[in-house]
């Protein structure tokens, strides 16, 4: 890879780390950061979260937005979100994050669609300790699920 190149992938994996610290600072459970720049070729990283209830989703995405903001001095190019609050997106260009309600996870599945692309270690990278996972999340990531929760 050239400097640039290596860089950009730089950047584009801290944004993502960033994404998921600001996630777990608003109480999301099941974030996930998945690399699929070699699957997709549109994107770098998908970062997915799930919260408990609309007012939760929003308050993800705004602390994502802020943060991003703040320490990267980004803006997203694109932000959607469904009609009954259930899903909301940011587009970044290079991260693409998702929040989801968990009915709404759960239908969509997003992160199994992409079941190849490498997940990154948040405990490891971005010291993100006790982290919170549903049945099928831990299973999907290898690990056992948080006391109580359930899929």
């Amino acid at each position: 890879m050239t400097d640039a190149v290596e860089q950009q992938a730089a950047f584009s994996r801290k944004c993502a780390l960033i994404a998921a610290k600001a996630a777990d600072e608003k109480k999301a459970t099941d974030i996930m950061v998945q690399e699929v720049r070699d699957l997709i070729g549109v994107t770098d990283y998908f970062v997915i979260a799930t919260a408990a209830n609309s007012r939760q989703v929003d308050a993800i995405i705004d602390e994502i937005e802020d943060k991003l903001r703040e320490e990267a001095s980004i803006k997203p190019t694109h932000r959607e979100m469904s009609a009954d609050g259930s899903w909301s997106l940011l587009d970044y260009g290079n991260i693409v994050v998702h929040v989801f309600m968990p009915e709404t996870r759960e239908y969509y599945r997003l992160e199994a669609l992409w079941n190849d692309a490498p997940v990154i270690d948040l405990a490891a990278e971005a010291g993100l300790e006790n982290l919170q996972y549903s049945d099928r999340i831990a299973k999907l990531l290898g690990r056992e699920a948080a006391q109580g929760e359930e899929a």
